[in-house]
């Protein structure tokens, strides 16, 4: 890829593009090691502490444009340490809360790392992304097919194929951007792209269909529209929206066959006609999934201060399964406020910048749309130390200060 805007033009010396390229391994590295969280703290967090040392320590600016981020993300962090003080014994909330802060710091490295080389670092960060979906996919479709020998029950939880996350709905959620990502190539690409990012599509897509998350189904499916909606109205070309619409049919009945083929194998009709139902057991009733949905809000509204973390369990039956209540039991009612706020801010201000123009435009029509799933798959789900969370909300925070000022550069007079 090319340099990202004015700015990055200049001739680096060779200890420069050296220090880059570092930076650049580093960055694929971060992204690549978010698929292996199987314990907490994760391999993901010693890569990502040694990538965010090295940036500072090299050189890594904090713009103005990133000012609503890190407020309302530190207050949503001082309210998770009130509301820990609670049950400071409790040595597992203790560590959920230096995880919880740790994970917003990636999110601000993200947006700040953005700032220079936008265009070629977001390539490095996708590129590693995309390769962890891969290797996550091969070894929940290995796991789920018992491919791998004795490791294979080690990539599967409850029957379904969880590959190196903890639970098989994370895996679900983790391969929606690369799903998009591969989607968005699909549809504008030449030839030899549509073959070979069609293959990998499909592979992505049979370790999501494997994982039996529901949620993650729904969230790929609307995404993908989303993102094909956009694409469309964005194309200046006459002719590739034509195209667009073609190979989204052709896509459509591809993926559905495929799906078929799938479900010719009896092992896996039984679990999907299972995971199909829209109503499970465990969702229904009055301590069911939604049913605390209620309680959970009624006891919010008479702790301000929330009941610590993970402490929601040790009341009801089950964790809450729903981020933005998640936040006001965890972290009080500073922690819900500022979370719904952050989440409603960045969905409007990226919005608004859909149809700019950049060199980094579809990247950042993905990022968006797979946000966009990811908050809302967070209604039903406890998504708060999902480590791709951080990275979308990092990544379009970042790319949106860098398209503000890739146009700003552009406008200025010269001389």
């Amino acid at each position: 890829m090319s340099s990202a805007y004015a700015g990055e033009g200049y001739a680096e010396t060779l200890p420069q593009l050296r220090l880059e390229a570092l930076r650049n391994a580093l960055i694929w590295l971060t992204a690549f090691s978010g698929a292996f969280v199987f314990v907490e703290p994760s391999p993901y967090e010693v890569v990502a502490s040694l990538t965010i040392i090295v940036f500072v320590v090299t050189g890594l600016s904090l713009r103005t444009e990133f000012l609503p981020l890190i407020t309302l993300l530190i207050l949503t962090n001082i309210g998770y340490a009130l509301a820990v003080v609670q049950v400071i014994t409790d040595t597992k909330a203790v560590i959920w809360v230096c995880v919880s802060a740790f994970l917003a710091a990636t999110a601000v490295f993200y947006a700040a790392m953005l700032g220079s080389h936008t265009e070629r670092r977001l390539y490095w960060l996708m590129r590693g992304y995309l390769a962890a979906a891969v290797v996550a996919s091969a070894l929940a479709i290995g796991g789920y097919f018992h491919l791998l020998g004795g490791l294979s029950e080690t990539f599967l939880r409850y029957e379904r194929a969880r590959g190196p996350f903890n639970d098989p709905n994370v895996l679900g959620a983790f391969l929606v951007m690369p799903v998009l990502f591969e989607v968005r190539r699909v549809l504008v690409g030449n030839a030899r792209t549509v073959l070979r990012s069609g293959a990998v599509l499909l592979i992505l897509l049979a370790a999501m269909f494997l994982s039996f998350s529901r949620a993650s189904w729904g969230q790929v499916a609307g995404c993908s529209l989303f993102l094909m909606a956009i694409t469309f109205v964005t194309s200046r070309s006459a002719s590739e929206r034509t195209r667009i619409v073609m190979i989204a049919v052709l896509g459509a009945i591809l993926i559905a066959a495929f799906i078929a083929a799938l479900l010719s194998i009896h092992q896996v009709a039984d679990l999907f006609k299972e995971r199909a139902s829209l109503e499970q057991s465990y969702d229904t009733g009055y301590l069911g999934r939604f049913g605390r949905y209620v309680l959970g809000m009624e006891l919010a509204l008479d702790r301000p201060l929330g009941i610590g973390p993970l402490q929601f369990a040790k009341i009801f039956p089950e964790d809450p399964h729903n981020a933005y209540l998640n936040a006001f039991m965890s972290g009080g009612w500073l922690t819900g406020v500022s979370y719904f706020t952050l989440t409603l801010l960045t969905v409007l201000t990226g919005f608004c910048y859909l149809g700019r123009t950049t060199p980094w435009q579809p990247l950042y029509h993905v990022v968006y749309a797979a946000y966009l799933g990811t908050i809302g798959e967070s209604a039903i789900i406890d998504s708060d130390h999902w480590r791709h969370y951080f990275l979308q909300l990092g990544v379009l925070w970042g790319l949106i200060a860098a398209t503000r000022r890739y146009h700003a550069g552009r406008a200025a007079p010269i001389g």
